[in-house]
Parts: structure tokens; sequence; C-alpha cells
């Protein structure tokens, strides 16, 4: 690269690294014009273009480069970044690889060609480069690279079994004729030992082990020292390993207990390596009791109080011995528990270390529970911590029979009474410190829950949330209190409240995979998202960077790993990338964020494909769990469920049944509602496919899966609602699965739609995307021509035609659920309703509702345009279609209303009054007092009206129009897109502006991501009357050509985006007069309008009012509102938004100084002083427009204008801006 070029790409890679994309395309469309086939200009643009999601652009740019198959180092990086974030490894691996074949002594590419295949673990690959780069650059790095590689590859689930033993033997040749022995370093000792393990060589690996060399590394490394542990184990040299242990920790003072645990198998190796073991065995087995009783002893002794393992481990050895019949002291677990508890109960691990052998009964457990009373004090700070281990350990032993709810809330009332005497010795801590009674806070909430789930009662509940908010006040890091606060609040239906909780965890990393179900399990049922309250899946979203990270970043650990030769930590990495890639929290997320954006945006076609193409991704599969369940506290007593299973929402665990059940149910509708098929997808898809697991059930159709059912293991992890809701969507899809198929375009007319789509955007053909040669013949309408007979129309199935019935007292329910009450979904509504149960089953119930309604609405969206039903001949299905979405809309309706008036009795006075009154019994004179648990009333009441409130107007959308489902606001729509969007959005955007056409074409855009704008004010919606000139119908649109007598522009109506109250486009003939709504769009150098509603003019002063409605808004917009508004009368809130969108500032900048320039020259500047500022400067078109003229004396005019330093460009060559 020239000193020159140097200088110029400069400012691409500066505007790249500081995320000035448009700049940086800007700053190579200037050097293209120079050097057009510069591949590291065209490199670098696919870059800023593929950041700015120009996708399309990016490829083209992209397939340039890779055809000249570059070698350049600066062109091969830049690539590599614009491939992986396409997603295209593959195609990474092919461009090093061409590189290396052309310069093949470049062992930098060579190194890139590992590197590539590293990243997406094509070990068999890597093993074959890393060979010929060991052959040909003669360095033993790259020997161990070949031989690692060879082990990956075996250990790879993907390889075949037979396979496996071979890659092994194949790596123990290559490591055994290193001209470096492995004892080298520690890391290659590590790989060779691995090796020798799997081979089971272990004499080869214990001779290893038994050099000098190798104890020296074992010493230090403890990835060998496990190794060495492991392969003594499977060789049956425990006793060895036992005796080596016992010397370490006598000689070397070794505490590490694994030594301790080695010393313990050794001692009942005897009897626990054979079944029956014989009687010499047994005596044996009884004298190496005694011996390791006698040395544990003595370090017990020794060690005191400086170290626990000694005492442990005379526990644990006491414990086996029990377990193998040696034990004859039946109190010798009891009097070494109260010695453990004498030495270390002022340890917060006392707990924990203790719980596994204090399972007392009868006699001992009142010895036990006598001990630990007379220890129990909290007279002094020292005296805490003692005195909660005796809490807990009293607690961990009671019988079911003291568990009742009286004598829990009185337990909790104990509880917070010393808590709150024990504040004061943390008083003096920082903010950011624990307090030390914390955990009797986290005990009163155990026992307030336990007492719940005895009695359901409410009050229990309210207890627990009062006293653990005032704790969490006053230790606001103990995320353990807000753990409790966030299930609980869950349990009564403030979700609001528990995702604060939940925020101020300020959870980070890989804890959002972790912690994330805590608040994003079933989160559809507590979501907003309809109404435009995004909270929820903003939250998936930002739980989602994790996976996100692991895919770009996980990689690039593994190869700097390799670099360095840290082959312990490679498996680590590999592991780590897999289960995160593979998370069962991920997808579970996904799913719960497909079922919000259902409700949210406008269910069309770009929607249905891409969520298609990612839940098949994730059918295929095989999951792991990385939810931490075990980080929720847990002090109830071992015969009683844990507070994570009473707490547990409805009593089931999402898993992989629960998920693998929703994915069926929206692939299964996604495929129905979407035009893609395999062809048409492998053609559209741009990245790689991911790798798909080794589960047997994927070599089967994917049809055959989605259909196989296993109803028993379903009801494990599905509520009735959604096994109810499973078999709906089942029956509906096979039922309309017919009519899909029938009507459905054929792929060659959608490849050639994606192919002018393309054409479009990308302004060149993608090769991936060629135009198919054989298009079906369309008739007038836009609908291929069929050869066969529609099928026939048969009656929806019971299960459909009935879910939204409600079940007379007579009726046979449609489903029963394990109480064998129906889960028909009104009558399991009212019934939730007459047995007052927690609001989060009332929510779950009507979600449920709400979102078989959306699933209908989404299979059956292909069916409405009146066009389809005429052309396939579905006219009985239309019919049924609609009764059934008019029960629908009854019984949302109907859900909607009781959901409004529970609303209204939550947050009372009455309500909050309860609320105090339940907590009475645990409140105190200061602090926590009854003000203070009033303003807890009142925000978890709120929160509660809240999401009843809220959730009002969503299961009853658009009056029963009938044209979604979804949380909906103010005759809003899910199929048009103003609808769903959220309620931050501007007034102007949410406003409707009457327009002529010619208005339209003068709207101005800064870029092509800027609003539209008209006269220095900003454009949301518009709507326009004009007469029909020409109809293009389409498979997926219809084209309207209009005129009102002040221009001609086109309207682009979707087929999706049509509704029942809009018009059937069949009564839309030439020379009719209609109203549009819609927005402006530009596509390529062709303006339109993309049209939400359209409707024929049944008044013929419909079009001179609209005339006159436009004129009075340009005025309203120039001019502001005429007067102010006066007295109590209310303003016109339209107007009042209207103007505040249409008054903007203008520059107040003399034009003196511009006075000696030619008149055209003086009319552009003039112009561009009158605009209102903008970095990205004024558009030419929008100049052109202004000041007339043609366009080769306006770009003269410019040109002399930049050459005098009055204007410079700013985005690009058509964006101009004064140099004031």
């Amino acid at each position: 690269m020239s000193a020159a070029f140097d200088r110029q790409i400069r400012p691409v890679y500066d505007a790249l690294e500081t995320g000035s994309n448009k700049s940086a395309v800007l700053a190579c469309n200037k050097l293209l014009k120079k050097q057009p086939n510069n591949n590291l200009v065209k490199a670098l643009k696919a870059l800023a273009l593929v950041r700015q999601q120009k996708v399309e652009e990016s490829l083209v740019l992209c397939d340039e480069v890779l055809s000249v198959k570059p070698t350049d180092d600066a062109v091969l990086t830049a690539m590599m970044h614009v491939l992986r974030n396409l997603g295209r490894q593959t195609d990474i691996i092919s461009m090093y690889d061409n590189a290396y074949k052309q310069q093949p002594n470049n062992e930098d590419l060579a190194m890139n060609v590992f590197h590539a295949n590293v990243r997406t673990g094509n070990w068999k690959a890597a093993q074959q480069v890393a060979t010929r780069m060991h052959k040909q650059f003669q360095e033993d790095r790259y020997l161990f690279w070949s031989i690692y590689s060879a082990v990956l590859q075996a250990r790879d689930t993907s390889t075949p079994p037979a396979l496996r033993p071979v890659l092994y033997k194949l790596a123990h040749r290559l490591v055994s004729t290193a001209s470096n022995p492995s004892y080298h370093s520690a890391d290659r000792l590590y790989v060779h030992l691995l090796i020798l393990r799997e081979l089971e060589l272990y004499d080869e690996a214990l001779s290893i082990l038994d050099t000098e060399i190798g104890k020296a590394i074992c010493d230090t490394s403890l990835t060998c020292d496990e190794m060495r542990r492991g392969i003594k184990k499977l060789k049956g040299l425990v006793k060895e390993e036992g005796e080596l242990a016992q010397s370490r920790v006598v000689d070397k003072k070794d505490r590490n207990w694994l030594e301790f645990l080695s010393v313990l198998d050794a001692t009942f190796w005897d009897v626990a390596s054979t079944s029956e073991p014989t009687e010499e065995a047994r005596e044996s087995c009884k004298q190496h009791i005694m011996q390791t009783h006698n040395l544990f002893q003595q370090i017990a002794d020794s060690d005191g109080l400086k170290d626990r393992s000694g005492m442990l481990a005379l526990l644990e050895l006491e414990h086996r011995a029990r377990q193998h019949g040696f034990s004859s002291d039946a109190s010798r677990i009891l009097a070494l528990s109260e010695k453990y508890f004498m030495h270390f109960g002022d340890k917060a691990c006392c707990v924990e270390d203790l719980a596994p052998y204090i399972a007392f009964e009868s006699d001992d457990l009142a010895k036990w529970t006598s001990f630990l009373e007379t220890n129990k004090s909290f007279a002094t700070a020292s005296d805490v911590q003692r005195g909660l281990n005796v809490l807990k350990l009293i607690r961990w032993n009671l019988s079911t029979s003291e568990l009742t709810s009286e004598s829990e809330s009185a337990r909790a009332a104990e509880y917070v009474q010393t808590y709150l005497e024990c504040l004061p010795y943390g008083k003096s801590l920082p903010d950011t410190a624990l307090q030390p009674a914390d955990d009797l806070a986290i005990l009163a909430g155990h026992a307030l829950v336990s007492a719940w789930s005895h009695s359901k009662d409410e009050s229990h509940l309210y207890s627990a949330v009062a006293i653990l908010e005032y704790a969490s006040g006053v230790s606001k890091q103990s995320y353990r209190i807000r753990l409790l606060l966030i299930r609980i609040y869950h349990l009564l239906g403030a979700p609001s409240l528990a995702l604060e909780h939940y925020r101020l965890m300020n959870i980070k990393q890989v804890q959002a995979d972790t912690l994330s179900h805590l608040v994003l399990s079933r989160a559809t049922t507590f979501s907003l998202s309809p109404l435009g309250d995004i909270t929820y899946m903003s939250e998936c979203m930002d739980s989602s960077q994790i996976y996100m990270s692991n895919s770009q970043e996980t990689a690039e650990f593994i190869v700097r790993a390799f670099n360095m030769e840290k082959y312990t930590q490679i498996s680590e990495f590999i592991e780590f990338e897999d289960r995160l890639d593979n998370s069962l929290q991920r997808d579970l997320m996904k799913v719960e964020h497909v079922r919000m954006r259902l409700t949210h945006e406008t269910i069309n076609s770009d929607l249905v494909d891409m969520e298609l193409i990612e839940l098949k991704f994730i059918f295929d599969r095989l999951h792991h769990d990385n939810r931490d369940f075990e980080v929720i506290p847990n002090y109830q007593p071992r015969c009683s469920p844990s507070f994570n299973e009473q707490t547990m929402p409805f009593q089931k665990v999402l898993g992989a049944k629960w998920l693998a059940a929703f994915l069926k149910i929206y692939i299964k509708v996604f495929q129905q509602a979407s035009d893609l098929n395999d062809i048409v997808e492998d053609k559209l898809l741009i990245g790689d496919r991911p790798k798909p697991s080794n589960d047997p059930d994927n070599l089967l159709p994917l049809n055959e899966r989605l259909a196989k059912r296993t109803p028993e293991e379903d009801a494990a992890e599905l509520t009735a609602e959604e096994q109810a809701f499973y078999e709906y969507a089942t029956a509906l899809s096979t039922w309309l699965g017919p009519y899909h198929d029938y009507a459905r375009p054929p792929p060659s007319a959608l490849l050639a739609e994606a192919t002018k789509l393309n054409d479009y955007k990308a302004g060149h053909p993608l090769k991936a995307l060629a135009a198919p040669s054989n298009v079906a013949a369309a008739n007038g309408n836009g609908h291929a021509k069929k050869d066969e007979e529609p099928p026939v129309v048969t009656e929806p199935p019971e299960i459909v035609s009935k879910f939204f019935d409600g079940a007379s007292p007579h009726a046979t329910p449609l489903w029963f659920s394990s109480d064998s009450s129906p889960v028909d979904i009104k009558a399991r509504f009212e019934a939730a309703m007459d047995d007052s149960r927690l609001a989060p089953e009332l929510l779950h119930i009507a979600t449920i509702a709400q979102e078989a309604f959306i699933v209908f609405a989404t299979e059956s969206i292909r069916f409405k345009p009146a066009s389809v039903v005429k052309v396939n001949k579905f006219g009985g299905l239309s019919q049924s279609l609609k009764d059934i979405r008019g029960k629908a809309s009854e019984v949302l309706k109907g859900i909607s209303t009781q959901l409004l008036q529970l609303a209204e009795q939550t947050a009372t006075a009455e309500t909050r009054r309860s609320f105090v009154e339940a907590s009475r019994s645990i409140q105190a004179s200061s602090g926590f007092d009854h003000d203070y648990v009033l303003n807890v009333a009142k925000r978890v009441t709120d929160a509660r009206k809240d999401i009843y409130e809220d959730g009002e107007n969503p299961y009853y959308p658009n009056g029963g129009a009938g044209g979604g489902g979804g949380y909906m606001s103010g005759g809003g729509s899910q199929f048009n897109s103003p609808s769903g969007q959220a309620r931050q959005r501007s007034s102007v955007a949410q406003s409707l502006r009457p327009l002529t056409i010619k208005q339209v074409y003068s709207a101005t855009q800064a870029h092509t991501d800027a609003e539209w704008m008209l006269e220095e004010n900003e454009l949301g919606h518009i709507t326009v009357v004009a007469q029909v000139m020409e109809i293009k119908k389409q498979t997926t649109n219809s084209v309207y050509t209009i005129e009102d007598g002040s221009g001609r522009i086109e309207a682009r109506h979707w087929v999706d985006s049509t509704m029942e109250d809009d018009e059937d486009p069949d009564q839309i003939i030439e020379t009719a007069y209609v109203r549009i709504l819609g927005g402006i769009k530009s596509f390529g150098n062709k303006r339109y309008i993309n049209t939400s509603h359209i409707r024929l003019c049944k008044d013929p002063s419909e079009f001179y009012f609209h005339v006159i409605e436009s004129v009075y808004c340009k005025k309203l917009a120039d001019k502001g509102l005429t007067s102010p508004v006066q007295g109590d009368v209310k303003p016109n809130i339209a107007e009042l938004n209207g103007a505040s969108a249409y008054t903007a500032p203008a520059h107040n900048v003399s034009t003196d100084q511009y006075t000696h320039l030619a008149p055209l020259e003086k009319s552009i500047v003039t112009f561009m002083v009158s605009q209102p500022p903008n970095d990205e400067g004024i558009h030419v078109g929008a100049i052109a427009r202004a000041v007339g003229g043609s366009a080769a004396s306006i770009s003269a005019a410019l040109d002399k204008l930049m050459d005098e330093g009055h204007v410079y460009t700013t985005l690009d060559e058509s964006h101009y801006a004064l140099s004031l």
C-alpha cells in the first residue's frame, strides 16, 4: 500500500472505528470514483454497509471481491469481518484457502486458514491444515495443533463412533514421534495423558506421571493432577492414590478437600469395589476405618479453629461407615455434629456443611434441638451468625406435624422481631455491605410462604412482601432477598415490581442465561407489549446479548488458546460455546419473544418468514439447561417442598418438552401462513445453516417430527390451558393445511418476486437469486392458474369451532384438567374467577385465549382477501372463518370486561387496609410500622391493578372487528403498519395529515433512514383522495395508479394489510374515487404511497372537502393556530398536534454576502438559508424542486458554489450544506 493511498484510506478506517458508517460509505464512494476496481475499498464499503443493515448492497460487493480471490492481507481481514457479520463462515474458509493456495509459502495465510476452521469447529480440515503446516514450516507448535485437532474431532458428537479410536491412535502416533517430549509443558503433557486415557493405555500414562518431571508438573498444574487422579482410579489404584493423598495431607499440610475424599475412597475401597464383599474384605475395611479415623482426629486436633477439613472429614467418615454398616455407635453422628457446631457454628457455611448429616429422628432429634436452643443468642454482634445458624438448623428438622399455617406465622413473627432487634448491629456498615441480620428476614419470608402454601391465604404473602421490602431497603446489595421478592411478586400478579428487583440485581454477562428465567419464564402472561409497552420484549433482547457475544467472541478465545498452546482451556471454551449456543433458556426466551411480538407488530410475510426459519433452526438443536435454581435460597424443612418448588409459577417447570410443544405449534402455523418452502428458503438464506444435532429424530422429515406427540410428557410441563391450546392449534393447522397448499403461489413466482425486490434494493441481481425462467402464468388478479380442482371445503373440527364456546352446565367439556374441571377457555376463566384464583392464573387463561385468537388470525390471513376466496372457490371456508372470528371476539370481550371489573376492585382503600392488617402481627413501633407497610400496599395494589387494567383492552381488539388478536390500543389493527407501535412515539408520527399528490412529491427526505419532511415539518401518516387510473393486482399486493389533478402517483396495498373494515378490493375499479391512508415510501428513485387502508369515496363532496382540508392544514402549518384557546373550550387535539409539528424554526442568516452570485446560485443559497438547521444537509432533489431549472444547470451551480467555498457535501454527493 503506497503512502498516498494510505492517507486516502485512513479516513475510512477512522470512520469505521468510531462507528460512523455513513461517513465511511461516503469516503469509499469518493475513492471508488477514482479507483473503481480497488478491492480493499469495496471490502471496507461492504463492512460499513452491513453495519448499517444494508445487507443486499453489501452482498453485491462481497461477491465482487470474492470472485477475484484476493490475497492482500488488508482485503482478507476486512472481508473476514464482513462475512462474519453475514454469518458466512464457510466463505471465510474458502477465501483464506484460495489465498493460501496462491501463496503456499505464506505462513500467516496458513495460520488464517487454520484459525478459520477452528472458529467453525471444522476439526478435520483444521487437523489437515496443521499437519501441512508442520511439514512445511517445521514447528512443534503446529504438530500439537494437529494432534489436538484430531482429539477434538474424535470428541465431536458428529464423528461416527467407529472413527474415534482411529483418530486417537493417529494422535498417539503423532505425539509419540514428536521431536520434543510432551512433558516440556503442562498443557502438552495434558494432551498426551488425555490421549492415553482414551486409548486405555494406563500403564504408559502412569510411567510418564511417575517421572520427576511428571510429578513436578502435577504438583503445579491442577488439570494434570486431576487427570492423574482419574487415570489411577480407572486403573483401580484407588488405595495407592489414597496413600499419596494421605502423605500430602500429613507431610505437605495440603487441605484440598479432594485429597480427603481420596483418603475416604481408599478406606472403603475393599467393600465399595464389589457388590458382595467378603468377610475378609469387611474386616480389612474396618481396620482402615480405624486408621483413617485416627488420622482425621489428629488433623482436627492440630488444626483447631484454623481449618474445618478434619472435622468435616470425621463426619463424612462416620456417614459412610453407617452406609456400609460399620458404625456401632448410634449417637456418634450427633456428637460429631455438636462438636462441629461448637467449633464452626459462627461461620456462614455451617448449615450447608452439616445438612447432609443431621437427618435425626426421635431421641437424637430432641437432643439435637435442645443443644441448639442452648446456643441460641443474639446478645452481641458476634453472636448473630451463630444464632442464625441455630434457627436454620432447627427449621431444617421440623416435622410435617409442626408445619401448619398458624405455627409458621408464629415463627415468622419471631424471626421478624429478632431481625428488627439485630438491625442496629449493622448500622455503621456502608450501603454496599450486607447486613448481618439479612438471613433473619429471609427466614421470615420462608415461613410466611410456607404458611401460604398450607392455607392459600394471600395475607401471608402480603406480610412476606412487607418485611422483605423493608429488608431490601436496609440491605440494598442483598440479591437473595430480591430473589424471594421476585418469586412472591409473580405469585401476587405484580410483575412490574418483580422486574424492578431483577434489574436492581444488575445481572451481567452469562448470568443473563442462568438467571433470566426468574422474570422471563412465561413472560407473555405479564407482557403489555400489545399496548406499546415493550418492557418484556426489550428484556428478552437485552438478555440475548450474551448469546451474540458468545457467537462472536468465544471462537476468538479458542483461537488465542491455540496460539498460546493453552490446550487445557480449549475444551472448556468449546463446551462453554456449545452450552450457550444450545441453551434451553435462550430458546425459551426466543419463543416468548415470538409470542409477544405477534401481539405487538404487524403480522406480515416478513415477520412470518423470518421467525419460521429461526424456529426451524431451534427445533433441530439438542439443548443444555444452564438455568440456576439453586441460587434461590431455601431454608424450608427437609420434609417440605423447597421455596423454589412452592413458588414455581403454575407449579410447572418450563423445560425441553414445553419448548418442543410451542415450537411445533408456531412452526406449523408459520409454515402454513408463509409462502416459503425448502427450495425458496435455501435460495433466500444468506448465512450458513447451523450445525444440526445428532439426535436421531432429526433424520426424520420435518412434518413427521412436528406430528409426533407424547401427551404424558407434555402434561409434565404444560398447564391444562396450554395443553388445550396445543390441541386447538394442531387441529386448526390440520384443517386449514390443504387450503393453504392449494392457494400458496408456486416457488418460481416467489423467486421471481424476490429477485425483482433485490434488484430494486441492491441495484444488481444477486447470484443466489437467479431469476427463474419458468414463472407460472397468472390471471388478471395476479393469482397463478391451477389445473387441479380446489380441495372440498369441510366444516371446522369441533375442537376448533368450540374452543371459544362457554360450556353449559349440561355440556360435555372438550378437555379436562387433572382435577376434571373443564378447560374450555371461557368456562375455565369463569371457574377461575369463581374460585378467586391468584392473578397469574387468571392472566394465564386470558393470555392463552388471546394467543389462540392470534394463531387463528395468522392461519386465516391468507383467506381474507376476497380475490383469493373467489379465485380458489373458498366461499364456504371464508364463512366458517368468519363465524369462528365472531365467537372469539365475543369471548375475548367478556374476558376483557371481567378483567376491568377486577382492576377496579384491586387498588382500593379496602384492599390496602387488608394488606396492612395482614402484616399487623409483624409490624414494629418505628421504621417498619403502619405507614411503611401502607406505602408497600399502595405499590403492590397499584401494580396488580395495572396488569389487570392494561390487560383489559388487549383481549378485545378493535371493538370486535376481528382483525387480529392482541393487546391493541385505540382502534389499531394488528394487520396495519400504523398500529401496534410504542406509546412513546411522537405526536407527529401518530398524527394523520391530508395531502395532495403534489405535496407528496414536494416532501423531502434528508437520507434513506430519515423522516419525510414537508416545508420544514415532519410527516407521520398521510391521507389522499384521488381517482383510480389503473389497477395492477399481484399475488402479495395491489398497485393503484391514482390522480387528483395535482399529480399522479402509485399506491401499493399489501394483501397482508387487508382488514375486515377495508373495502373489498374487487369493488374498487378504474375511474372510481378512493381515500387512501398510509405513508410515503421511496424505492430506488421512485416514490409511492405504502397503503394501510383504502376505501371507496361514496360522497361526491369528499374529494372537495379533502382539498379544502389540505389547504387548511398547510396554512395552519405555516402560521400556527389563529387564536389561543379561551375559556373552558377544549382545544382540538389533532390541530394542536399538527400545529406543534408544523412550526419549525428557520435560519436567521443574512444573505447580503451572496449578492454577487449569479441568479441561479443565489436562489440556491437563499433556499438553503431558509431551511432549518440539519447536520445531514439538503438533498439536491429538494433544491431542484425549490429553485427550478435543469439538472445540468443546478449541478453546475452547485459545483461552482463548492469551488468558491459556499457549500460542501455531507452524507454523499447528493447532500449539501452551507459553509456558515
